[in-house]
């Protein structure tokens, strides 16, 4: 038995479009942000990194990690993350080292040289959030809102994925 309110024959095929709007939007912002990102190093001459990469960097900052919760925090974002994570290691962002407790496990964390791609994309996301107040791009009370929307969109779709009508 469903919970919701089923919309309108009238309504139904604009909430449909404006759903799509913002699917597709958010796939937008997404490859945006990893060429921002991405524009950031070239720009200090950084090009042994990628964005994806630089991105989850950022995001792990000073946690310590199983490559398995870096996907379950969303810490990441990408399809290959043994891959990235071989990467980051290899080219020394990331120290790695097998889990006491359960041997199979690796734990990652951010080198020296890791916390420097944090600190980069940090001070940009900074220098950015400040534009964007400064300008008024984006109120204070309508980012609330956006934040508050994807939120509840993320909910929707975890529980998609977790329940079957």
């Amino acid at each position: 038995m469903s919970m919701h309110q089923p919309l309108s024959q009238e309504r139904a095929p604009a909430y449909r479009r404006h759903y799509l709007d913002t699917l597709s939007m958010v796939e937008r912002l997404h490859r945006l942000l990893l060429d921002v990102i991405k524009d950031e190093f070239e720009r200090l001459g950084v090009l042994e990194i990628n964005a994806v990469q630089a991105l989850l960097l950022f995001n792990m900052a000073d946690n310590e990690v199983t490559a398995g919760e870096l996907r379950s925090r969303g810490y990441y974002q990408g399809s290959n993350v043994s891959y990235n994570l071989k990467k980051l290691v290899d080219m020394g962002f990331m120290h790695h080292q097998r889990c006491e407790i359960d041997r199979r496990s690796v734990r990652v964390r951010l080198t020296d040289k890791g916390r420097d791609v944090h600190k980069v994309v940090s001070d940009l996301f900074d220098r950015h959030a400040e534009m964007m107040s400064d300008d008024a791009i984006i109120g204070g009370s309508s980012i609330c809102a956006i934040n508050d929307g994807l939120n509840r969109i993320e909910r929707f779709w975890s529980e998609q994925i977790r329940y079957i009508y």
